[in-house]
């Protein structure tokens, strides 16, 4: 049964509790249904229903049965309609209605009259147990009235047995007898408005107070004890009871009045103004103290319980009466106050505090802090004096730094000039190198942190506040120094004379001392960050978020940068007699391509010679890594721009620089090393020499622009008509620009005259051309470039990520085409020479093809009359 009926075009479903309640009614289990017609649901569809029944063409056959059987349904649905129309007809019935709700008021009368019947009842009984709750309310008076004279007449007695006790100075029994005083007169307190009780009261507080001036006198006399009448230590241990017993404060006057009489002569001897109490006598102040204490613990001390705590006691007012002598010492002295004196004084008292924390198995803090008054703060470390005063310790340090660093400030400071006797040949770098062990770090570096080790040891010692910071500012300020005057002018190249052009030899000395100084930033940048933790375990917790060495780190990083510059700049000297011969070249003048050019073979060997010095100086591989992208992208930097000032190239010219090129970039692909290379290079290699094959492509291909036919025999085999060089040029370069295009036309060596007519024909071609970007690789190429690129080539100093590639070519603004994407070539690399023999990489007989002359044949002959004449 579909819950879905049409009206019109649209349909209305029936709500889901609508369903449930049919369902319920009709006593419906959706789950049991084996008829779909039978299923109460949004989801019928009637064409599924139609397909179940005549599945096929033959069961069209059975059209008549199920006619029958639908009408045999739905005559038996009617009738079940009808049934329950009929019962609920009956249901409705209004006279059954009434019956119904004449039986609700017969009830609700009824339970109107239990009602009253209750309350009658509840009176009743209330009346009848009136005497009986007066009667349980006196007995409970009764009761508490008796239990109440009880607990008085016993408070009385206790009373009269407590005075007895107290004369008789039975201590012993004082404690016990006072006990259940304190505990019996506490219930009386909400009656003290009675007049009998009252007095009690008042005689429970006076015989207390009695008890405490009768202790007072009797710990007076024990603590000032005549020989001739000893007191009895048992009968002192009991008052200490009865001083527990009378409360907290008893016991705090008590044991302040004692230490009070123990330091009585301390405060005599060594007074700030007298010899004794001068700073350095301090020892002699511990040495009293500890005789002191063992005099207490071995007689007068072994009296008090354990819990009073007094040893600890003893100890927090020696510390405090001494730190205030200590702070007066020390402001007195001023600046007259040596290092020495005061480190002596310091170490003298951090052993005597930290003796007695390990004597009785306590921080310092917690026992002064148990021991202070409290109704006063807590009582401070003697040590803590000392605390404004170290700063002639952090000056010393900072001094000691100062002389430290001072001889190889001065030593970095003096570049040695650099004449071209100092240069080192290829022929001789690898006995120099052999004979020549150089140093991994520069030894100044660690000796400054173990410098630094041995400080912040002692200092975390003296002081883990304001001082150790105060010491780390100092080991930030020599970190920066150091990295700034020691390590900086050691990568910074020195003015040197003018190199001849042919001229590729380099120092070895300088490549020493650019690894020596990546070496040395590393070590520092990487055991700074182990010294800023250390710092971080021993300081305060007040000053954790304040300590960082983040910046100086960064400044060992900007040192391995600037090293890895000079590196280049060194390499980029190295490469200049072959890149010179390069462009000394006249390509314009090739008629045939011969395989590799030999100034391919001095750059490769050039490169080689000084990687092979470097490898063994640089300890982390990261910066090796890091100086082969930049080495990489130098050389084919410097490749582009020697094709530049070499051009013009013609098409032979860039076929032969093609070949160079792969050469160079097989060359450059093993240049790392198996364990050196990267997904990175390799990328950032394919991407580069990519553009440049490009770029070359075009150049190698042949257009013509004069349709003579002289001119047209000559070389129509090879040549294409413009609008395919164009063509050509949008396939490879992908883009649009006019001044793109004309920095091609200057490459290739195309005259003026013919230049206008190509640039009219490229302008027709590209309007066309919408997909076509405005820029490309070329847009950032520089048709002047500079003579040198080292001062373009560094990366920023930073600790936190390895060093990146802020010159690989497509990969940052400073290289020579940008970041500009490149599109993908449309074949290998092309061209021939004008004598018709094939270029290397090719098989004998393989044609090279850029364009398809064919799809042109008919827009040729359509132009045939118009082209221009030469």
């Amino acid at each position: 049964m579909s819950t879905r009926s049409t009206y019109g075009h649209g349909h209305a479903e029936l709500p889901q509790e609508v369903i449930v309640a049919i369902q319920r009614i009709l006593e419906l289990n959706s789950e049991n249904q084996s008829d779909p017609l039978d299923v109460l649901s949004n989801e019928f569809n009637p064409v599924d229903m139609l397909n179940q029944l005549f599945p096929d063409e033959a069961s069209l056959s059975q059209l008549e049965t199920v006619q029958a059987r639908l009408a045999q349904n739905e005559r038996d649905l009617q009738g079940e309609i009808d049934a329950l129309k009929e019962e609920l007809r009956r249901d409705q019935d209004p006279n059954r209605m009434q019956k119904i709700q004449e039986m609700i008021s017969d009830l609700l009368g009824q339970m109107s009259r239990i009602r009253e019947k209750a309350t009658e009842s509840e009176a009743v009984v209330r009346d009848i147990t009136k005497d009986i709750q007066a009667l349980d309310l006196a007995k409970k008076n009764l009761i508490l009235s008796m239990t109440t004279l009880k607990r008085l007449q016993m408070l009385v007695n206790a009373l009269t047995q407590l005075e007895d006790q107290a004369k008789e100075k039975k201590y012993g029994d004082v404690s016990q007898t006072l006990a259940a005083v304190k505990q019996i007169s506490a219930s009386f307190k909400p009656y003290t408005s009675v007049h009998r009780i009252n007095q009690v009261w008042r005689r429970v507080q006076q015989i207390q107070g009695e008890i405490r001036t009768q202790l007072e006198a009797e710990f007076d006399a024990f603590y000032l004890q005549d020989p001739a009448k000893p007191s009895k230590p048992a009968q002192i241990i009991d008052a200490c009871a009865v001083a527990d017993v009378l409360g907290p404060d008893v016991r705090r006057h008590l044991i302040d009045r004692y230490v009070a009489l123990e330091l009585k002569e301390y405060r005599r001897i060594f007074r700030a103004t007298d010899e004794a109490g001068h700073l350095d006598n301090i020892s002699r102040r511990y040495a009293w103290f500890r005789r002191v204490l063992g005099t207490h613990e071995l007689e007068l001390g072994r009296v008090f319980p354990s819990e009073w705590k007094v040893g600890w006691a003893l100890f927090t007012k020696f510390v405090a009466i001494t730190r205030d002598d200590l702070v007066a010492l020390l402001s007195k002295a001023g600046s007259s106050l040596t290092i020495k004196a005061l480190l002596e004084a310091l170490r003298q008292t951090i052993e005597f505090e930290s003796s007695m924390a390990k004597k009785w198995l306590m921080p310092l803090n917690e026992i002064l802090e148990a021991s202070s008054p409290p109704s006063s703060a807590t009582v401070q470390s003697m040590s803590s004096a000392f605390e404004p005063h170290l700063g002639v310790f952090v000056d010393a340090q900072d001094k000691a730094l100062a002389d430290m660093l001072a001889i190889h400030r001065a030593s970095s400071s003096k570049a040695k000039p650099r004449t071209s006797l100092d240069t080192t040949p290829r022929d001789s770098v690898s006995i120099d190198a052999d004979e020549a062990t150089p140093q991994t770090v520069l030894s100044s570096s660690t000796e400054l942190f173990y410098f630094y080790g041995q400080s912040l040891e002692q200092c975390a010692k003296l002081s883990t506040g304001q001082t150790l910071f105060d010491l780390c500012m100092v080991h930030k300020k020599w970190l920066r120094r150091y990295a700034e005057d020691v390590l900086a002018p050691r990568s910074k190249r020195p003015a040197a004379q003018t190199r001849r052009s042919m001229d590729s030899r380099f120092d070895v000395a300088d490549l020493q001392q650019a690894a020596l100084v990546i070496n040395t930033a590393d070590y520092c940048q990487t055991t700074a960050l182990e010294l800023e933790e250390n710092i971080k375990e021993k300081i305060q917790d007040d000053f954790i978020e304040r300590v960082t060495l983040q910046a100086e780190r960064d400044l060992f990083m900007i040192a391995i940068s600037g090293s890895i510059t000079a590196l280049l700049r060194e390499l980029e000297a190295a490469c200049e007699g072959a890149f010179t011969a390069m462009c000394r070249t006249s390509w314009e003048k090739l008629n045939q391509v011969t395989g590799q050019s030999s100034y391919v073979d001095d750059l490769t060997r050039a490169i080689e010679s000084f990687c092979d010095i470097i490898k063994p100086l640089i300890e982390q591989k990261k910066y090796l890594r890091n100086f082969f992208d930049k080495a990489c992208s130098l050389v084919l930097t410097k490749f582009t721009n020697a094709a530049v000032k070499s051009r013009p190239l013609r098409e032979i010219g860039g076929e032969q620089l093609l070949i160079d090129l792969g050469v160079i970039k097989s060359y450059l692909t093993r240049l790392p090393g198996e364990a050196l290379i990267t997904q990175g290079y390799t990328r950032s290699l394919t991407k580069s020499t990519t553009r440049l094959e490009a770029l070359l492509k075009v150049i190698v291909t042949p257009v013509v622009t004069t349709f003579s036919p002289t001119y047209v025999c000559h070389s129509q085999s090879d040549r294409i008509p413009p609008e395919g060089f164009i063509l050509n040029y949008t396939l490879l370069i992908g883009d649009a620009s006019f001044s793109n295009f004309q920095k091609i036309l200057d490459l290739k060596g195309t005259p003026k005259a013919e230049q206008n007519s190509l640039l009219d024909s490229f302008l027709t071609v590209t309007s066309t051309k919408t997909d076509l970007d405005s820029t490309s690789f070329l847009s950032a190429l520089d048709m002047d470039p500079p003579l040198t690129l080292g001062a373009t080539f560094g990366s920023p100093g930073s600790s936190r990520v390895a060093l990146p590639l802020s010159t690989t070519l497509g990969a940052g603004s400073d290289s020579i085409f940008g970041s500009l994407g490149s599109p993908p070539l449309s074949g290998p690399p092309t061209g021939s020479s004008t004598d018709g023999s094939t270029s290397r990489g090719l098989e004998p007989g393989q044609k090279r093809e850029v364009f398809d002359i064919r799809r042109f044949v008919t827009f040729g002959l359509r132009r045939s009359d118009t082209l221009p004449t030469s």
